[in-house]
């Protein structure tokens, strides 16, 4: 995966740049840069060359919100219920 693809707009790198930037403000950049990603393209994928690329301190928070993405895993969706679970046809 090319670094234009996984960083179509440079959110990730311009947060590597930002003195004194927050984990709030990079969280922020983070659901932007989620937002602009190329449909069909792999986030984890993505996310992995960032990292790679940009290889920003660990103490920074958006490595740590890069590393916590790709060591969290997505839980498969669950039925809640409501009236057509109480129901049968």
């Amino acid at each position: 995966m090319e670094l234009r693809d996984a960083d179509p707009k440079w959110l990730i790198r311009e947060s590597y740049r930002i003195e004194g930037i927050t984990e709030g403000e990079c969280r922020s950049i983070f659901t932007d840069w989620a937002l602009s990603l190329p449909v069909g393209l792999d986030p984890l994928e993505a996310m992995r060359v960032v990292l790679a690329t940009y290889e920003g301190p660990a103490d920074h928070p958006m490595t740590r919100i890069l590393t916590e993405g790709l060591t969290q895993v997505p839980q498969a969706p669950r039925r809640r219920g409501g009236r057509a679970a109480k129901f049968a046809p």
